[in-house]
């Protein structure tokens, strides 16, 4: 599939064209360039979809786990034999770096292998009861689940949501995001290439007002996974739920990054410029973009950090620079709007706050000092390279800062003492606790949010039963004897 050409909706095993023919063009980042013309689904082929779906699920759901573990297997090489061409794909289609680029790839690659490993050990329990029962569970699959996918992650986030749907014998429709459809479709594709069945995986790109309302709404839908913000996963659920239907909602963070004296200088550094700068160009749900500095150590490190950040080079993903673009002309503008609400609460920014004269949706990374934690920049999620900076000055205001915001995705703590790492993660309303590493875990640690980030996991283990069901059969074998 090449990235010039008509890209049709991948319905029941086949590309089509929309009912409406309406389509979109999706654009390069950098170049502001269209790449593609991509079909936009409506309503009409959200019903089309489903009901394809509803007919594969009878002959999916009793296909051996073995055998959907192998072809999760299969798709996980496809992807990648083919990592060089969807990364460079996804680095158009997205802006990032080329490097972060094939990181997902890889990304998506893992989560169908590590789920392929999974799909035939997902099993209930024996409950003991007396000698006259037999009680156990069976976790079955919910039916037809729908994938909502954003703009930031694609390609990686297909893996995440879709890969332990179909291990758990669901089939699914992914709707990736306007502004990035191009490698969920290539995703689909390699899925019926390696032998998925025709309707187990289903891509419709289109506009969220149109083809995700639709889906999230649909009565024949049975589970929902959305990514993406506040404001849209209220709308998603109260959708869903109009039919009951469970969701999954990860919504976002304003995570606090936090630094004490005693932590590794070089690393702390280093990691605070890539919980927001040097990953996505900070369009990243988990960034640290509220860097908590103790007041002994705070000159110093905004001193180097100003520095480094400064040096940061900033350009198309395909020359691989430390940032990339923002991913489309409202992201940049609604980033540029956040630099200028911050200008207004704190002042100059120490570094950056610049637009670069160039075509492309560009912006230099931007560091406020001396932020007031109840200020905008330090509330509002911008998801863009924008930093706010605010000192602490000992252990119980830092977890205090942390966690009056209204998200708890993620939070991080820099220190060489264990004591207090442990009791910031026993106390920070957050789903999940970085010690010394921003961006720590992988595939196998369970991810999701408190508070306004959501709820339900994803990752690991626990995504399974965002996918599944449990029923109870009990059995009287007493008899007379």
């Amino acid at each position: 599939m090449g990235t010039t050409e008509q890209h049709e909706l991948l319905i029941d095993g086949e590309f089509r064209p929309s009912e409406s023919g309406d389509t979109f063009r999706t654009l390069d980042p950098a170049t502001e360039e269209p790449i593609g013309t991509v079909a936009a689904a409506k309503e009409a082929d959200i019903d089309r979809t489903v009901e394809s779906a509803s007919a594969a699920f009878f002959d999916w759901k009793k296909t051996s786990p073995e055998e959907r573990g192998r072809l999760l297997y299969a798709l996980a090489d496809a992807i990648r034999e083919e990592k060089e061409r969807l990364a460079e794909l996804e680095t158009r289609d997205c802006g990032k770096p080329i490097s972060q680029a094939e990181a997902d790839v890889e990304g998506c690659a893992r989560y169908f292998e590590y789920y392929a490993g999974i799909a035939d050990k997902i099993h209930g329990d024996s409950i003991p009861l007396d000698y006259d029962h037999v009680d156990y569970t069976i976790k079955e699959p919910l039916g037809i689940t729908a994938q909502i996918i954003p703009w930031n992650f694609p390609i990686n986030l297909v893996g995440r949501t879709v890969a332990p749907a179909l291990a758990a014998g669901n089939v699914a429709v992914a709707k990736p995001a306007e502004q990035t459809p191009l490698s969920a479709l290539e995703v689909g594709e390699l899925a019926l290439n390696v032998g998925f069945p025709p309707g187990v995986l289903n891509v419709v790109p289109g506009f969220g007002a149109e083809a995700g309302a639709a889906l999230a709404g649909h009565p024949d839908v049975n589970g929902v996974s959305f990514t993406g913000s506040v404001v849209t996963g209220r709308t998603v659920a109260k959708l869903a739920m109009d039919n009951t239907t469970p969701v999954h909602l990860e919504l976002g963070g304003k995570s606090p990054n936090v630094v004490f004296p005693d932590a590794d200088f070089e690393t702390a550094v280093e990691n605070a410029i890539t919980a927001i700068f040097t990953t996505n160009a900070g369009q990243v749900c988990s960034a640290g973009s509220r860097l908590l500095v103790h007041e002994d150590i705070h000159d110093e490190f905004i001193d180097e950090l100003a520095t480094r950040v400064a040096e940061l080079s900033v350009g198309p993903g395909m020359d691989a620079p430390d940032v990339g673009p923002l991913v489309s002309s409202d992201q940049h503008e609604k980033v540029r709007k956040f630099i200028d609400i911050g200008r207004e609460e704190v002042g100059e920014p120490v570094v950056g706050g610049e637009i670069p004269d160039r075509e492309g949706y560009f912006v230099r990374p931007t560091v406020f000092d001396g932020v007031d934690n109840q200020s905008r920049i330090a509330q509002e999620e911008i998801f863009g390279p924008v930093l706010s900076v605010i000192t602490f000055s000992d252990e119980n205001e830092a977890i205090e800062l942390a966690n009056d915001v209204e998200y708890g995705l993620v939070a991080g703590i820099f220190t060489e003492d264990l004591g207090r790492a442990h009791r910031f993660a026993r106390e920070v309303e957050a789903g999940q606790i970085y010690i010394n590493e921003w961006f720590a875990g992988g595939v196998e640690t369970p991810f999701g949010g408190f508070k306004d980030s959501g709820f339900g996991r994803e990752k690991g283990l626990e995504a399974i039963e965002s996918y599944t069901q449990v029923k109870n059969v009990c059995a009287n074998i007493g008899a007379d004897r």
